[in-house]
């Protein structure tokens, strides 16, 4: 498996992905996005997104949105999608693993944050050790499936400024 960033050609494997309702379900996004859709979501110069391959095929990605705003340039949020045949599989945790190690060595971030659905318990117990923390609770904030929602505000401080 081999992480590097995302080039414009690695567009229809991100399509792909999110063609699976059981991706988009975890997702502030809707079902069946069309391939211009996605692509326009990763596309933007204020976005560093990493992907993964398995035989030159992209099974993830992992996007860090940074902050234009010159007051919020140490902070990036983060969003995070596997193939569904490659779930289970430690895909999500490779690219975990090399975000932070992005963030923290070569992009001068000092907070990683993420909202992920409450129901979601693989992706929560995957932050958790990658060291975020619960911040917070939307209620209601999400509709899935027919109802609406609580999503978690979770972020990771750079450990060097853990005591500022």
């Amino acid at each position: 498996m081999n992480i590097r960033h995302l080039e414009a050609f690695d567009n229809a494997d991100l399509a792909e992905i999110y063609s699976f309702p059981s991706v988009t379900e975890n997702t502030s996004q809707l079902p069946f996005l069309s391939a211009n859709s996605v692509t326009s979501l990763f596309s933007n110069s204020d976005h560093y997104t990493l992907v993964i391959e398995n035989n030159a095929k992209v099974v993830g990605h992992l996007t860090l949105f940074l902050s234009p705003k010159a007051r919020h340039k140490h902070c990036a949020g983060l969003a995070i999608a596997v193939h569904p045949e490659h779930h289970g599989k430690g895909i999500a945790t490779k690219l975990m693993h090399e975000a932070i190690n992005q963030a923290d060595n070569w992009l001068n971030l000092v907070r990683l944050e993420l909202q992920v659905h409450a129901d979601n318990t693989a992706a929560i117990a995957l932050y958790q050790r990658m060291g975020f923390q619960l911040e917070g609770t939307k209620r209601l904030a999400a509709f899935k499936a027919g109802k609406y929602i609580d999503m978690l505000m979770m972020s990771r401080i750079r450990p060097d400024y853990e005591t500022v």
